[in-house]
């Protein structure tokens, strides 16, 4: 399954580009959601610990979130608790304190020598913490810890419980219980299945409930002397998470979604309307209201004892964007949470999951009037004037991972991982592999040129078909690092980025490979996930943030102001906006202007009709100006195309408003002759205009 994505190439029109030291990114208002790790109640406010998103706060039993990170340098926080004033958060570098409900942290790893922290519990005046590597106990809420693993034989603690002076340990050895504070540790597994992985403990009384990674729910009513499982009902036995509210035993399970009992696990009942994500990582309780915290659809909150749940994610920016597609209406964004859309320029986003099968959505693509949406496992297709999601998989393996989408012509491929390249020529309604010569089948990018179609796979490099996926052939000479992630056309310059190996560029349709990674220093910034073309501009996406070059790859520059999080999926224009996805952090935007010198626009009354004049000069050398006049606000695209009518630019102008213009080409990078550039601007009222002009290019 993939952790990382690449991105879809949307190219949005610029004359030359300019880094603005000003300009900054900002988060985008949703998708909301993302994968929730831990829940813990301060009094009336609640703590999320996210995956990759650090800590939010809700002040109001979840109608609304807001980060609170200052000082947390480790945003996976897999585990929380609360005593007092005091806020613990448990990431995979340690313990971090606030005593100011959030508003900064503090790290707090004095005498932690393992930093892999997965659990919490207060027991009295003593502060307990389960790592990867054991107990520890602070006795000054964090200030110092002492390790506690005298007979501890598991050592990794994922759940941890108190009783009275009773500590018991879920591990990955079973349960161990503790009667002097930590001291010393006694296995008590009798009736618990061998090697079992204890995910969560919860007690009420003498009652003792401990769940597993796989076997269900266990109950012991002898302080862990026996047990005996208790899933009558429990459909669903991967147990990720327990809390009682009240008499009432709620269980989260991984794929199943919640159950409850009233009776002691003698029986259990699936409680599920209204929560859309069943992947449940994390349960909270606090009078009537109960939290459940998902995998990628954020926070569920049920207030009759599970009856029903309703999604409570405004504020919570901690979704994985894993691609964009934008079209002439909207901004699509696939999620491991689903597909949202925004029609106001990412201002607010809605979620489309209606009869998505599969949730994980890696890849998009418009086929026809179709969107397509490519998942773990499968592919799916939601018609222009529908709202329910349709399975079109058709001669595509069930279990397909669709990584990526390319079109040439009316055929439109799709590249998977483990199952190579597929081609539909009905708008994906059937498909049929064509993989013969393709000796990598883990396809992670796609891109076409004119009618050559390059494939980017991982170990594999760079296969290109010239056939229309008929054969293909490695095109890896110079290509030091094969895993491609994310691949990019700018006319005849074809870039790859690679995992760890930065940006490759061919100049000959690839057949060879020179590495463009001048101002890449990092490990990270060499984790190349996205490529985007912007004009006579590239940005590559990586986990290192957002780099651009405006001469080739030559040389790159960070543009990551205002980006908190850096590690960046995907990359898109849509509109006057560039956007980035990240791994837990949501959407990112900015004003293309701030990045990009953008037309001109000549100050004249309103023009009464949509024109595109000659270019001045003309011949020119390298750089020429084209000026057109729009009547109304239309949507504008200029492209290039040489005699043979191959597109060599296209400078997707987005949305403009009415007015005169002038946009100059450079076309240092390409050979003279003879050039057609060609004005398409459709008006906002459904009216189209398309013209078109040669121009002579003389070196």
């Amino acid at each position: 399954m993939r952790t990382i994505k690449l991105l879809y190439v949307v190219v949005l029109a610029t004359a030359s580009l300019s880094i603005c030291a000003e300009a900054q990114w900002i988060q985008s208002d949703g998708p909301y959601g993302g994968q929730i790790l831990s829940l813990a109640f301060s009094g009336t406010n609640i703590f999320a610990g996210t995956a990759f998103g650090g800590v939010y706060l809700s002040t109001n039993s979840g109608q609304s979130w807001a980060p609170v990170n200052n000082g947390l340098s480790n945003t996976y926080v897999e585990a929380l608790a609360t005593n007092g004033k005091y806020i613990f958060a448990g990431t995979n570098n340690g313990v971090y304190v606030s005593t100011n409900n959030g508003a900064s942290w503090v790290w707090s790893n004095n005498g932690l020598a393992n930093e892999y922290v997965r659990s919490f519990v207060i027991n009295g005046t003593k502060v307990f913490v389960g790592t990867l590597g054991g107990v520890y106990v602070s006795q000054n809420n964090g200030g110092s810890w002492t390790a506690v693993n005298n007979g501890l034989a598991s050592n990794a603690v994922f759940a941890l419980a108190a009783s009275d002076t009773n500590l018991y340990a879920g591990t990955n050895g079973g349960v161990y219980r503790s009667t002097n504070s930590g001291n010393s540790w006694t296995a008590v597994n009798n009736g618990l299945p061998n090697n079992v992985i204890v995910r969560a403990i919860a007690i009420n009384g003498s009652d003792i409930f401990v769940g597993l990674d796989v076997g269900g729910v266990y109950l012991s009513t002898d302080g862990g002397g026996s047990w005996k499982a208790v899933n009558n009902g429990l459909t669903n036995t991967s147990v990720m998470a327990l809390v009682f509210n009240g008499s009432t035993l709620f269980a989260g399970t991984l794929g199943g979604g919640v159950y409850s009992t009233t009776n002691t696990g003698a029986n259990w009942t699936a409680v599920n309307n209204g929560l859309t994500d069943t992947t449940v990582n994390t349960l909270a309780s606090n009078g009537t209201d109960i939290f459940a915290g998902t995998e990628e659809g954020g926070v569920f909150l049920s207030q009759n004892n599970g009856a029903n749940w309703s999604c409570v994610n405004n504020g919570l920016n901690n979704t994985s964007v894993y691609s964009f597609l934008s079209s002439d209406t909207a901004l699509f964004a696939g999620t491991w949470n689903g597909v949202y859309f925004s029609t106001d320029g990412g201002a607010t986003w809605s979620l489309n999951d209606n009869n998505l099968g599969d949730r994980n959505v890696e890849s998009l693509t418009i086929s026809g009037t179709n969107l397509l949406a490519g998942t773990v496992i499968g592919l799916y297709s939601l018609a222009s004037n529908q709202t329910k999601w349709t399975l079109i998989s058709n001669g595509i393996p069930g279990n397909a991972e669709i990584r990526a989408f390319a079109s040439v012509g009316s055929s439109l491929f799709a590249g998977t991982e483990g199952f190579g390249v597929f081609v539909s020529t009905d708008n994906g309604m059937t498909w049929k592999a064509v993989n013969n010569g393709l000796t990598s089948k883990n396809v992670f990018a796609l891109v076409a040129y004119n009618t050559d179609l390059f494939a980017g796979t991982y170990g594999g490099g760079v296969y290109l078909s010239t056939d229309l996926g008929a054969s293909w052939t490695q095109v890896n000479n110079g290509l030091q690092n094969t895993n491609v992630q994310a691949l990019a056309v700018d006319g005849t310059d074809i870039y790859a980025g690679t995992d760890g190996g930065g940006v490759y560029l061919s100049t000959n349709s690839g057949g060879s490979w020179s590495p463009v990674n001048n101002g890449l220093t990092s490990n990270t910034a060499l984790a190349v996930q996205a490529l985007a073309v912007v004009g006579n501009g590239i940005f590559a996406g990586t986990y290192g943030g957002v780099y651009l070059s405006t001469n080739g790859g030559a040389s790159w520059t960070a543009v990551n102001d205002g980006l908190t999080n850096t590690s960046v999926l995907s990359v898109a224009s849509s509109g006057k906006s560039l956007f980035v996805g990240t791994l837990g952090g949501g959407a990112w935007k900015r004003p293309a202007s701030q990045l990009v010198t953008s037309v001109t626009r000549i100050p004249q009354n309103i023009p009464s009709q949509f024109s595109l004049s000659q270019n001045f000069p003309n011949p020119f050398n390298p750089t020429t100006t084209i000026t057109f006049q729009l009547k109304e606000n239309s949507t504008v695209r200029l492209e290039v195309f040489n005699v043979l009518g191959q597109r060599i630019k296209d400078l997707n102008l987005g949305e403009m408003e009415a007015g005169t213009y002038s946009q100059t080409v450079d076309m240092s990078r390409y050979a003279s002759g003879v050039y057609i550039y060609q004005l398409d601007a459709r008006g906002a009222d459904g009216s189209s205009f398309v013209s078109e002009k040669e121009m002579t290019f003389i070196k």
